[in-house]
This record gives C-alpha cells, structure tokens and sequence, in this order.
C-alpha cells in the first residue's frame, strides 16, 4: 500500500454486512431474517398505515365534517420594506416583484404587508393588501391597485 492509495481515514467508515457469505461469517444460511415468514423473503414492505389484515385505523374512525383546507388560497408574502428597492414612480406588479427575487411564483397571488416604511411613491398591483399596507401606500403618494 502506498501513501496516494489511502483515499479515506482508516475507521471513518463501516464495512458493510457481507450476508449469507457462510457460517463462519456470522451472518451464513438465514441471513439474518430469521426462519420463514414474510420478512424472510425479498421484496418484504408494507404500505403505511397497513395493520397486518386488519382494518387499519384510518378506516375504522368515523369520517365527519367540512374541511376547508382543500379551498385555502396560499398568498405570497411581500412587505412594504422590499418595495424600497424600486424605482420612485414606478409601476410594481408580481413580474416585477419575481425579477428582482422578492416572490417565486408572479402568476401566484399575492398579498402586501404593512411591515416597514414606504418613502417611495409606487403604484402597488397585488391582489391583496393589509390594511396597514395600503394606508402607508397612501401616506407615501402611491397607489394600490387590486389585480
């Protein structure tokens, strides 16, 4: 062995089971698994929730009522802070918002927070605004439009 062939520390990493290599091993004949049964054989995995016949739990408890997360709206958030960085005067909509990296998503809705000063006159386009938000866009002589 040569200096350059060492590629790792010795003992930084575990050998692996080497299985049903013989008895000497200590891991010969069953492998580890056992005798018979369904994690004896390959490709043994149960789904979640599966509980071995029986009816799971999840079909057992009693269904009922209205969720409304399915219907929720997910805005992205963006406070009148970051709007400093824009041009005075300048028109600010959700592609405008997603080039300069303050939302993901421009085709996304987006909702405008009153957190910071506005001392810029912008012409906000979102599709909502905290109250907050939208009296500080006044205050600072720009507008907030509905999208």
């Amino acid at each position: 062995m040569k200096l350059d062939e060492i590629l790792h520390k010795a003992g930084r990493y575990k050998a692996r089971k080497r299985l049903g290599r013989g008895k000497g091993s200590g891991q010969g004949k069953t492998s580890g698994r056992g005798h018979k049964g369904y994690w004896s054989r390959a490709g043994a995995k149960f789904r979640l929730g599966y509980a071995g016949g029986q009816n799971p739990l999840l079909a057992r408890i009693p269904k009922r009522g209205f969720n409304n997360a399915n219907f929720r709206v997910e805005y992205q958030v963006v406070n009148l802070a970051d709007l400093e960085r824009f041009a005075d005067g300048s028109r600010v909509g959700p592609v405008e918002l997603a080039s300069k990296g303050l939302i993901s998503d421009p085709k996304a809705p987006v909702k405008v927070l009153g957190g910071g000063q506005l001392t810029k006159k912008l012409t906000v386009v979102a599709a909502r605004f905290s109250q907050s938000a939208a009296e500080k866009i006044a205050q600072a002589g720009g507008a907030a439009e509905q999208a």
